[in-house]
């Protein structure tokens, strides 16, 4: 066990600031249950997308891990008022001829880097200080707009960590930590979290050590959708693996009403207030959102035995989801925002 279902239930129990509402959790399973039969979802849904590999080979592995390396902190900053969206000014990487913001901006950012011969999967490349110089990494992240990619320093740093540890435990390769883990979704968990401290997603709850593991979740499971199972992607444990806690997320799942939050945490949110990493209101919206996910499973599980649906298409639907609301409404008009956290775990 990761402990992250654990530790969950226990932010779920002791909450104070957010609550988890049964019932809607049982309607949302059966619309989202639908949804996902309609849409077809599936493993294969992952390499659809234009800017996911669709190649099945160890350089895809290392394409993952440095993606989900640095997928943390793409909300913007810039608060555009008068039109009630921000696109045209955050933090903007332009790449086949579109403009890409949030998460796929990274992506954009990476195969753009790697199309101008820049080996930015390549994690020997990340320690050699004079190849791959802060300016480098500047440059691969430059934006078509004024702002600019957030926390730069920590993605750096993270680089650098990453590339010391791949190539002096696991062979130059994530590939190496995935050999290691045995095909066990769960022992490749622990790798990661034991020897990528930037991964080590944990912080400290009313006298306990809470484990949330987004990033390092989220890699495992990338992995699995992108090799559709097989191969490099062929885990036998891969249902202990949880959904990933962010932002975007407890957003929607409070818009289906899953999520309840408190009268201050609710007023804090949509005054766009900032939200400490560790604050109690950040670990209990996480915690929360986890367990909701649970229990939306365990109710399809419930009234349709032998589904192949886990948690981890869950997520990838719910935010998959809530992205689309967002493009459709604009940031400004949704009914609940996201909660504002700067912090390399997600």
């Amino acid at each position: 066990m990761t402990g992250v279902r654990e530790s969950a239930k226990y932010i779920f129990e002791n909450a104070d600031d957010v609550s988890i509402d049964l019932d809607a959790c049982q309607r949302a399973a059966a619309s989202i249950y639908a949804s996902m039969l309609e849409k077809s979802y599936s493993t294969e849904t992952w390499s659809s997308h234009v800017l996911n590999p669709d190649s099945k080979e160890p350089a895809t592995v290392d394409w993952i891990f440095v993606v989900d390396l640095l997928n943390f902190s793409f909300w913007s900053d810039v608060d555009d008022k008068d039109t009630g969206r921000s696109d045209t000014q955050r933090f903007t990487v332009s790449w086949l001829g579109q403009q890409w913001t949030g998460y796929w901006s990274l992506c954009a950012a990476i195969n753009r880097a790697l199309a101008e011969g820049i080996p930015i999967t390549t994690p020997a490349f990340w320690i050699d200080k004079e190849k791959c110089s802060d300016d480098v990494i500047r440059h691969i992240f430059r934006s078509e707009t004024a702002e600019q990619v957030p926390m730069l320093k920590e993605r750096i740093a993270c680089l650098r960590e990453a590339g010391e540890a791949l190539t002096t435990r696991f062979g130059g390769s994530f590939v190496g930590c995935i050999a290691e883990a045995n095909e066990s979704a769960v022992e490749l968990v622990k790798l990661i979290v034991d020897n990528f401290p930037c991964f080590r997603d944990e912080s400290e709850y009313k006298g306990r050590t809470v484990k949330i593991y987004k990033r390092a979740q989220i890699l495992v499971s990338d992995i699995w959708a992108c090799f559709n199972q097989q191969s490099y992607g062929k885990f036998t444990d891969i249902d202990e693996i949880t959904m990933f806690a962010d932002y975007r997320v407890p957003q929607i799942l409070h818009s289906l009403g899953c999520l309840k939050y408190s009268d201050s945490l609710t007023s804090h949110v949509q005054s766009l207030q900032p939200i400490p990493h560790n604050d109690p209101r950040e670990v209990e919206l996480r915690g929360c959102s986890i367990w909701s996910v649970e229990l939306i499973k365990e109710e399809i599980m419930k009234q349709h035995p032998g589904t192949k649906i886990n948690a981890i298409l869950i997520d990838f639907y719910l935010w998959d989801t809530a992205k689309e609301i967002q493009n459709e409404m604009g940031e400004k008009q949704e009914a609940i925002q996201c909660h504002r956290t700067r912090s390399v775990f997600y």
